[in-house]
């Protein structure tokens, strides 16, 4: 694969896992959005289908990786890291693109994210918080328990991806990417909990760069003291599952 098909389909297939991952978040997060407070399976799913859709999108130019910590993986069991450069950047333009995207589809419910005064008891319904559509915010903020958090759901992740390409039947049949998107949706239920399971750099990156300079009423800050976490557990994860699969298998 030559240097720009990579970029290329990395950039599009990130850009299509975040448009459905954002997308989500988006649709159960905000206001006046017909599946407003339909909940974290939802979401889960929604994440899912995002991998699916972006990843067999990608695949016949890049692979479709679509995640930092994958390529990191892939590139420690295999000692090649000469386009590990190449990935990485695709996947971070392409992180941004899909929040952009994200961004217009519900452009008319992030304008109506505003104070609105109660007809009836005199209450006041307040803006909802915005960042998590586009990043992961932690339910409990421990630095520590976050990046180990991180760290453990990325292993889970990554080691799987690797050892699924030992299952010669997956490969003949192109049902990879499914298990994998099922896989995602499995970390999301059982692991998303703490962090919201960014297991993913870009993934959290490149939104959270979008959502700073995005024009949203009453956005907030984009908690960019948070936002190492969701960068180095994952990469910290990605590295140990292709140490222990190279020694392992």
């Amino acid at each position: 694969m030559s240097n720009g098909d990579i970029f290329v389909g990395e950039v599009i297939g990130t850009a299509i896992l975040i448009l459905f991952g954002a997308g989500v978040c988006a649709a159960v997060t905000l206001r006046h959005s017909k599946a407003r407070a339909s909940g974290w399976i939802v979401i889960a799913f929604g994440w899912g289908f995002g991998v699916l859709a972006g990843a067999y999108t990608a695949a016949p130019l890049s692979g479709g990786q679509l995640n930092p910590a994958v390529t990191i993986g892939i590139a420690v069991d295999t000692g090649e890291w000469g386009k590990v450069w190449v990935y990485l950047l695709g996947q971070i333009v392409g992180a941004m693109l899909g929040a952009v995207l994200a961004y217009l589809v519900y452009l008319a419910q992030f304008q109506a994210n505003v104070r609105t005064e109660g007809t009836t008891d005199g209450t006041a319904d307040e803006p909802v918080p915005t960042l998590g559509v586009f990043s992961t915010v932690p339910e409990i903020r421990n630095p520590v328990a976050n990046l180990v958090t991180e760290i453990i759901a990325t292993v889970a992740l990554v080691l799987p991806v690797l050892a699924f390409g030992l299952t010669q039947g997956l490969g003949e049949s192109g049902t990879t990417v499914l298990i994998v998107s099922l896989l995602v949706v499995g970390i999301g239920l059982s692991l998303g909990g703490p962090t919201g399971y960014a297991i993913n750099p870009a993934r959290d990156l490149g939104p959270r760069i979008v959502h700073t300079f995005l024009p949203l009423p009453h956005k907030g800050g984009s908690d960019w003291g948070y936002a190492w976490i969701p960068v180095v557990g994952p990469l910290i994860g990605g590295a140990l599952a292709g140490l222990v699969y190279n020694a392992a298998f």
